[in-house]
């Protein structure tokens, strides 16, 4: 199941992102039915920890 972000605005500008059986998806959410990307679940797992510590915050 696709879900958005609680932070996010609600105006359709952002992601969406499903958990799969031996991946996670992730989507534009003003094109549902358009492309997806897909990731190994422990590489989407080091992207996620490395936004929220703050490791690709611009300088």
């Amino acid at each position: 199941m696709w879900r958005t972000s609680t932070r996010s605005g609600g105006e359709g500008d952002c992601v969406e992102v499903a958990a799969f059986a031996e991946a996670v998806g992730v989507r534009d959410s003003k094109d549902r039915q358009g492309p997806a990307l897909s990731f190994a679940p422990a590489a989407w797992a080091g992207f996620v920890g490395a936004t929220r510590s703050g490791l690709l915050d611009r300088p």
